[in-house]
């Protein structure tokens, strides 16, 4: 039971490591992620505010490994052009792209008034 477990680990943790080598969205948004607490570090945020920037991290890190699931997955059924196949890709996209437009929302709330106390005193 344990090796099983143990098996599954590593291929979760292989298809973690293929994402990052080959999406360079994913890279991005570990860069992004980094600048993210490294600036709640730096402008000392709340607790409640660090939760949530953690939290907005990780789930668009699942977001992102899920849409890389969704697109090997369709290039692995055809890789000619199909329109059900491009609305598949499209859509999970569309679905890191809105949830990336949220995730700056809120980050540009918790960090923009600190960023303009730097400015105006």
């Amino acid at each position: 039971m344990i090796k099983k477990h143990t098996i599954s680990f590593k291929h979760a943790f292989d298809g973690l490591i293929q994402s990052v080598k080959t999406q360079p969205n994913y890279q991005i948004h570990i860069l992004l992620s980094f600048m993210a607490i490294a600036g709640a570090i730096i402008f000392q945020v709340s607790y409640y505010e660090y939760l949530i920037l953690v939290v907005l991290i990780f789930i668009g890190l699942t977001i992102e490994t899920i849409n890389t699931a969704l697109e090997n997955t369709n290039n692995a059924v055809d890789q000619n052009i199909r329109e059900d196949i491009k609305i598949a890709k499209d859509a999970a996209a569309g679905a890191m792209l809105i949830y990336a437009i949220g995730a700056f929302t809120v980050a540009c709330i918790i960090f923009t008034p600190r960023i303009l106390g730097l400015f105006i005193k």
